[in-house]
């Protein structure tokens, strides 16, 4: 028990300097996040007993640059470029002033969530979603007056809707090859819990968003410049890769801004070298929780929670809210919910073959609450990645984030009240 409460404890010293310090000081920014993970990463290498420190160091770098790490921090410089860049030669505004043409003032919530929604289940993927959407919200945010983290928010409340349900999405691909059971049946079960909450925070959107007028003076679009958005969005959902996606993208943002005399050559590598440097602080963090959660794990607190979570199973609800405090906590530890699935699936399959837990309801369980936890912690790549292109605090985001919040509460309510009932 002791060695396995050090073994999460540098997670508590991450949440006692920046969480609770930031609400004694009624300020998220006071606190830069990227100091509290290097507190709590120095910290965790200390608590590593029994190897030597260079031994230490060394779990920490492979955490850090695992492979996954890795790929999130390629995206996360061409994210930059491309954003950027886009900005500079006008791609933003174009596609904010279109937004703002075609949607009436009340409709932009609901027109924006809606939009996170469908393309999140065309692409499979939250982190392309968000890539895509959030300079649009942003850029909405500042033209209508309205809070940048309430617009932020919907987009990344929107994307996990997909990431739940998409039939490409990592995570229900993981969900079903972990329990054994078909997509399609997965993606029934899952709608039941996941869509009634979708219509609700829709309403409220509507409801929120009926004081919403937009700008009485819009520019003329220059619909040339949202070509690259436009291309981003419909390569994105013909399952092209984000990186692919993102490298095009560079490219129109290139040759279009040249053509129009937005900036020339020169001017276009300092856009996207600009556009890189303001991502420096996501990279850093990026690495740092990578490190630190491979420091946890190493000092078995995975296993840890694992086994203090399964001992006391004694009912098919019992049995389903297992797996869903196993999967969240997990997600917790290592901030990617493919990953988690990956983890404990296992574990969640002999806990439903052994109570007779639905494979097709353990599944969605394993997926929903995987999601709702990545969609809450300030230090996943979703959030990192939103904030960054908002240039937002990701703390200040979380309480707008509704959407998430709501199928933590429907996802939960199914285990409570035991429905859909025909697989429970």
């Amino acid at each position: 028990m002791k060695k396995g409460i050090i073994a999460l404890s540098p997670l508590f010293v991450f949440a006692i300097l920046y969480l609770v310090t930031s609400i004694i000081a009624g300020d998220f920014y006071k606190v830069p996040i990227t100091v509290a993970f290097m507190a709590a990463s120095m910290y965790a290498v200390v608590v590593c007993r029994g190897i030597p420190l260079k031994e230490r160091i060394n779990v920490y770098s492979r955490g850090a640059s695992k492979g996954q790490m890795m790929l999130m921090i390629w995206i996360f410089v061409l994210a930059g470029a491309f954003a950027h860049s886009a900005k500079v030669m006008g791609a933003i505004d174009a596609t904010v002033n279109l937004a703002l043409t075609l949607l009436p003032g009340g409709m932009l919530l609901p027109g924006l969530f809606l939009a996170a929604c469908f393309i999140s289940l065309s692409v499979g993927t939250s982190v392309g979603t968000i890539v895509a959407l959030t300079p649009i919200a942003a850029g909405v945010a500042q033209q209508t007056g309205t809070s940048t983290a309430l617009m932020t928010a919907v987009v990344v409340g929107g994307s996990f809707f997909g990431d739940n349900l998409s039939f490409i999405s990592d995570t229900t691909i993981a969900a079903t090859q972990t329990q054994g059971c078909k997509l399609s049946d997965k993606f029934r079960v899952n709608s039941f819990i996941v869509v009634p909450p979708a219509v609700v925070i829709l309403v409220v959107y509507l409801l929120m968003g009926a004081d919403i007028s937009s700008p009485q003076a819009i520019d003329s679009v220059e619909y040339l410049k949202v070509v690259p958005y436009v291309v981003v969005l419909i390569t994105a959902m013909m399952g092209m890769s984000v990186m692919a996606v993102l490298a095009l993208g560079i490219i129109l943002t290139g040759v279009i801004g040249m053509a129009g005399g937005d900036f020339d050559v020169y001017g276009w590598f300092g856009a996207m070298g600009d556009g890189i440097v303001g991502m420096g602080e996501l990279i850093i963090i990026t690495m740092m929780a990578g490190g630190l959660l491979e420091i946890i794990k190493h000092n078995g607190g995975i296993d840890f929670i694992i086994e203090r979570l399964t001992r006391h199973v004694s009912s098919k609800r019992g049995a389903e809210m297992s797996v869903a405090a196993l999967v969240s906590l997990v997600n917790l530890c290592t901030a990617n919910n493919t990953v988690a699935i990956i983890t404990v699936g296992g574990i969640a399959k002999q806990i439903a073959d052994r109570y007779g837990v639905d494979c097709r309801k353990c599944a969605s369980i394993l997926d929903t609450f995987s999601c709702v936890t990545q969609g809450l912690i300030p230090y996943g790549a979703q959030m990192l990645m939103a904030a960054g292109l908002a240039g937002l605090n990701p703390v200040s985001i979380l309480p707008y984030l509704y959407y998430p919040m709501a199928i933590g509460v429907a996802a939960l309510l199914s285990i409570l009240l035991r429905y859909p009932k025909r697989y429970s």
